[in-house]
């Protein structure tokens, strides 16, 4: 099975729609058997999704993810794992023990007040105006 991780500097990225990398795991027998990242060529949740999926992904672990990126994933049949913090490796180790400690009900805001006006590739994502 393959999970990507959106990430930051080996952190989990707390911005799903404004991730530049995609961190992929093949895991298997609950072992990771191989890493690779991924940058998309194209922007966009729907893209991002569709990218996703002819990697044959089947899960995503994320931070903060809103409605639009909720929806092109489930219309790609991934599922995601969100409201996840920390680091993108502890993250899939949690996942294979059965401990991956997330929220089902995360919904990512507009932050019309943060300084990095929406695009959080400038603060990584830890604006605090997601979530």
């Amino acid at each position: 099975m393959r999970i990507a991780i959106p990430f930051f500097e080996g952190m989990i990225f707390q911005h799903f729609g404004h991730a530049k990398h995609f961190k992929i795991y093949e895991v298997e027998n609950r072992q990771v058997l191989m890493e690779l990242i991924v940058e998309p060529e194209e922007s966009g949740h729907q893209a991002v999704a569709e990218l996703l999926k002819s990697l044959d992904v089947r899960a995503v672990i994320c931070g903060n993810i809103g409605e639009d990126a909720m929806r092109a994933l489930n219309d790609a049949g991934i599922l995601f794992y969100g409201g996840v913090t920390g680091h993108a490796d502890d993250a899939i180790s949690d996942l294979i023990k059965g401990a991956l400690a997330y929220d089902p009900d995360i919904r990512c805001t507009q932050h019309d007040d943060c300084d990095c006006g929406g695009d959080c590739s400038s603060c990584a994502g830890d604006c605090g105006h997601c979530g």
